[in-house]
């Protein structure tokens, strides 16, 4: 995995517990850079593009999840798996907000994750709303 995917990960992984212990994803990405390094790591815990992708989305929570909700045709947020959620969230925030990746490669990783950490129906579901997004873009900025 690349080192922007490892990242990707890290920050979902802060999205995730963040929603599932009811707290705000930037206190707890605030937590978790005043973690002291662990043995063995030759860095900090919290990759500077995971503190980017997390902040990201948090400044844009509002309108990332206004638009999820608007073009998930048949699905409410609360109906999605959390981690599909949390996927969504920072695919979005990477596709629409985001001028670090190209638009593709925003929703193929989004995509990959989801194909790696949920169920079988997620990358299809994640691919085809990230990609109406896509279309949606000039609209949601």
């Amino acid at each position: 995995m690349s080192a922007r995917g490892k990242a990707r990960k890290r920050a979902l992984d802060i999205l995730f517990e963040a929603e599932s212990r009811g707290m705000n994803a930037a206190d707890l990405l605030a937590e978790r850079l005043a973690s002291p390094v662990r043995a063995g790591q030759d860095d900090h815990p919290v990759p500077e593009y995971s503190t980017t992708l997390v902040q990201g989305v948090v400044r844009h929570w509002v309108a990332i999840d206004e638009a999820l909700t608007t073009y998930a045709q048949g699905w409410t947020l609360d109906r999605m798996p959390a981690v599909d959620r949390a996927i969504l969230r920072l695919g979005t925030f990477e596709l629409v907000y985001g001028d670090e990746v190209p638009e593709g490669v925003a929703i193929a990783e989004a995509v990959a994750l989801a194909r790696e950490l949920s169920t079988d129906e997620s990358p299809t579901f994640v691919n085809g709303l990230l990609g109406r997004l896509q279309q949606v873009k000039p609209t949601l900025v």
